[in-house]
């Protein structure tokens, strides 16, 4: 019987770190035209840039680059436009609140109901 293993590499940062642009697309392994298109369909987003600020020089944060990781893996895993991959991540983000919200109204629950199985 073959077993498949997958492995999730986490890189632990400082969670107020910033990157520039040329440090975001070295960690994304990817071109800074990529990343300016996705910054144009929201699907990442610069740390408030002041108005007119040149691309050479906008920054992100760690969760920037996190989603930039993400939306990669989308494009590469599912071959999927930046209007799709847009879309799909807002979906995938609301689909991360309402799974905390269901996880917290659980707890809610267990804690009226003193985690008993009145069911």
């Amino acid at each position: 019987m073959s077993r498949t293993m997958n492995i999730l590499t986490v890189d632990l940062v400082d969670s107020g770190a910033r990157y520039t642009l040329r440090e975001v697309c070295e960690r994304g392994g990817c071109h800074a035209e990529l990343v300016i298109k996705m910054v144009s369909y929201g699907i990442v987003e610069p740390i408030a840039p002041a108005e007119g600020t040149p691309e050479l020089q906008w920054e992100f944060d760690v969760s920037a680059l996190a989603r930039l990781q993400k939306a990669l893996r989308l494009q590469r895993d599912l071959n999927i436009n930046l209007a799709g991959l847009a879309m799909s991540l807002d979906l995938l983000d609301e689909v991360e609140i309402m799974r905390k919200e269901i996880a917290q109204l659980r707890q809610q629950l267990a804690q009226c109901y003193g985690g008993s199985s009145g069911h």
